[in-house]
């Protein structure tokens, strides 16, 4: 699980708490900077990493990225960073992010030809990759899933432990999170939410999908 400077905090700790559940599991955080000082994530929350990208295992099972806003756009800059993604990315077994997290792992090429999703800002942007944008709160393709924005991965996390262990486990862990969303009103989506709304937002937000789709155009 990548930890890099401006991550939305819970895009990781949601489908951490599933991974790490997993009896026998291993779970690696590992900070994109140059040592295992706690990574600030976008409203200040830190997680404390576990490695670097330097020592970090050359074969995984998953490889995840969580999204964010600037943090994420500064990370897509950083060379090192997609090298780290590229090169664990093409061995490991599944292939996996949520919400912006996305626009890293495509960057890092490896969402072409790929159904995939991402926060609805920036959903549009997954065609810059060579990618194929669905609506939805997770998809997989082959071994690339992809979840989209912040909450999403609560159901990530569960689609991806069934893949790795199956459904009987994966409900199991359901249960033992009480994972049974009742949400207060409709809305979370730009279908369900009040069309008003949702402009107000999708105005607000379209600066950002710009910025992201800038640095997705920019030449390596």
């Amino acid at each position: 699980m990548l930890l890099y400077p401006g991550f939305t905090a819970l895009d990781l700790v949601g489908p951490q708490y599933f991974f790490a559940c997993m009896l026998g599991a291993t779970v690696h955080m590992v900070t994109t900077e140059h040592d295992l000082a706690p990574v600030k994530s976008d409203l200040g929350l830190a997680i404390v990493p576990t490695v670097t990208m330097a020592n970090a295992p050359r074969d995984l099972d998953v490889l995840f990225v969580p999204g964010g806003t600037e943090g994420t756009m500064n990370a897509m800059q950083r060379k090192e960073v997609i090298a780290f993604v590229a090169d664990r990315g093409s061995r490991a077994k599944h292939v996996t992010s949520v919400c912006t997290g996305s626009m890293i792992l495509g960057k890092a090429g490896l969402l072409k030809g790929k159904h995939a999703t991402s926060h609805w800002l920036a959903r549009s942007v997954l065609t810059e990759f060579d990618a194929i944008p669905v609506d939805a709160r997770f998809v997989t393709d082959g071994n690339v899933t992809t979840g989209a924005g912040v909450s999403a991965g609560l159901d990530f996390g569960i689609a991806v432990v069934e893949a790795l262990r199956g459904k009987p486990y994966a409900a199991s862990l359901m249960l033992q999170a009480e994972y049974h969303p009742v949400p207060p009103f409709a809305g979370g989506t730009l279908a369900t939410t009040d069309p008003s709304v949702g402009a107000m937002m999708s105005e607000m937000f379209a600066p950002v999908a710009e910025r992201f789709r800038a640095i997705a155009k920019a030449a390596d």
